[in-house]
């Protein structure tokens, strides 16, 4: 483990805040390292399946002292072959969204929904598609959220040796995202925003319609 002095550490925590969920074996020291598992030695213990209190939860790490997981903290959320475990994912990207700072990237990577990664792992209970963020973005308020939204900044494939030989074949990326074992896994980022006047306007009447 680096230790809170190390100069490199301070400076990328300094430049940028960035929390690693799920750190597990990739610990990474220029982040605040989040993880369930207490072997692992993060510097936050939290279950995302656990809603984040209205006040946050007030923290004490070894590298960075108090800390408290809150609204607006981080400019970057790692979170990579975490979500596909979760049971409640709603709770977890609501907390994800309201810790990152307005313009903070959430940068997610998970198992494609054709791919043999999905299910061959026993504690995942689900894989993702390209529609899998549709609640998050373009119909958040389903979510509830009367402030704060995401859009989708990217999304990207990594393919496995199936679909790099269709690529290398001059397949098109769409006839190869929907041939199963031909993509392993999609990466994501998604980007806080506020809701604008017209989207609030929507969150209102939907809610009042109560669909």
């Amino acid at each position: 483990m680096v230790a809170a002095t190390d100069p490199v550490t301070q400076r990328l925590v300094m430049d940028k805040m960035i929390l690693n969920i799920g750190s597990g074996k990739d610990w990474n020291p220029a982040c605040v390292n989040l993880d369930i598992a207490a072997e692992w030695d993060p510097d936050v213990i939290f279950d995302l399946n656990e809603e984040l209190p209205a006040s946050g939860i007030a923290l004490s790490s070894g590298r960075f002292g108090d800390l408290k997981l809150t609204d607006d903290v981080f400019d970057l959320i790692i979170c990579n072959d975490v979500l596909e475990h979760l049971t409640q994912l709603s709770t977890a990207m609501t907390t994800c969204l309201r810790m990152l700072k307005p313009g903070g990237v959430f940068s997610i990577g998970v198992p494609y929904d054709l791919s043999w990664g999905a299910w061959q792992d026993p504690t995942h209970v689900r894989a993702f598609n390209e529609r899998s963020w549709l609640y998050f973005t373009d119909w958040s308020w389903y979510m509830g959220w009367d402030t704060w939204k995401f859009d989708l900044k990217s999304l990207t494939y990594r393919l496995s040796p199936i679909g790099q030989q269709m690529v290398a074949d001059g397949t098109a990326q769409d006839a190869v995202v929907r041939t199963p074992r031909a993509v392993d896994a999609m990466q994501v980022e998604l980007v806080k925003r506020a809701l604008s006047d017209a989207e609030k306007l929507e969150y209102i009447s939907r809610h009042g319609r109560g669909t």
